[in-house]
């Protein structure tokens, strides 16, 4: 246990480097499937631009000239969170000691403190990966827990409802196989002009629950031939309605066990529309620690940094409310 005990900190650059940027960045970050912006300035603001589409004019020896992209600004709102963890010793070690069997290149009779260090970094950085992501989606300042900001879903229903933007209600209405593509389809027919335009650059999704995920799943299963039947025997590696990628959330069960109301979501929009802002850089006091605590025997973990998300632009999507 001598190993395991030796206090770890990371702040500063090996804060950025070693803990938190592997978790966004590369394919963890696609795996996300949102954009994700690490250590902007705070409060970070974005610059959105398009192109103007009236540029050309009739040749005359007069100066027509204006600006050739339109600009807009969305602020994220960062607030500063924290992540702590305590394991009892004995327990600790266990699951640390876990990572490290599974791995064919570690040498189980020399053990170096690297090897410990990664494991127990490894460890944590995963908890607050997926604690991450399911508040960046169903995150509600109103609720008993993931109440620290405000995730996609509860800022697309309450900015949808603001600017009476598009919304297809679909309410007492449980989401089955005989329905769920009439609710792809309403949602596509209700989506803006500006927002169907963007089709063709592959970034739309239908960001879903898994309910809805499974109904969609079985209406294909439905359909007959032998394309569904592989299917059926292999699974699908992602689902697409005509084009347009199905995203399972992952936050069915933390909905349910938070007493949601409400546990069927459905949001179709950009994927760079939704964004997670992340800041370990620009305030005093970020920091990892890992550390062992000799008076209660007890190994300890805590990490300060600063998160947000924010939607870009609040007319691009369609929100299913149920």
């Amino acid at each position: 246990m001598g190993l395991i005990e030796n206090p770890k900190t990371y702040t500063g650059r090996d804060l950025e480097t070693i803990f938190f940027r592997p978790m966004f960045s590369g394919q963890n970050a696609e795996e996300l499937g949102i954009r994700v912006m690490y250590n902007m300035p705070v409060p970070t603001t974005v610059q959105m631009w398009s192109p103007r589409t009236d540029l050309l004019k009739d040749y005359s020896a007069d100066w027509s000239g204006g600006d050739s992209a339109m600009r807009q600004q969305k602020r994220i709102n960062l607030k500063k969170i924290k992540a702590e963890v305590g394991f009892s010793a004995s327990d600790y070690f266990q699951q640390v000691y876990e990572l490290i069997v599974g791995r064919s290149d570690v040498n189980l009779d020399d053990l170096t403190g690297s090897e410990l260090e990664q494991a127990e970094t490894e460890m944590f950085r995963a908890s607050i990966a997926e604690s991450l992501r399911t508040l960046m989606w169903v995150g509600d300042i109103t609720k008993s827990s993931f109440n620290l900001i405000d995730g996609f879903f509860t800022l697309a229903k309450r900015y949808s409802e603001e600017i009476g933007g598009a919304i297809v209600n679909y309410v007492d209405e449980e989401v089955t196989a005989n329905n769920v593509v009439d609710l792809f389809q309403e949602m596509w027919s209700a989506a803006p002009i500006e927002l169907k335009a963007l089709k063709a650059d592959g970034h739309l999704a239908f960001y879903v629950t898994t309910d809805i995920c499974d109904a969609y799943e079985q209406y294909l299963d439905s359909r007959g031939g032998d394309s569904a039947y592989v299917d059926l025997v292999t699974g699908r590696r992602e689902l697409m309605y005509h084009g347009i990628k199905i995203v399972d959330a992952g936050v069915t069960k933390t909905l349910s066990e938070r007493g949601d109301e409400v546990t069927t979501h459905c949001l179709l929009t950009d994927s760079r529309n939704l964004t997670l802002a992340v800041n370990t850089s620009d305030y005093p006091g970020s920091e990892v620690r890992m550390w062992y605590n000799p008076d209660v025997m007890e190994n300890r973990q805590r990490a300060i940094f600063m998160a947000g998300t924010e939607i870009l632009d609040e007319h691009l999507m369609v929100v299913g409310l149920f």
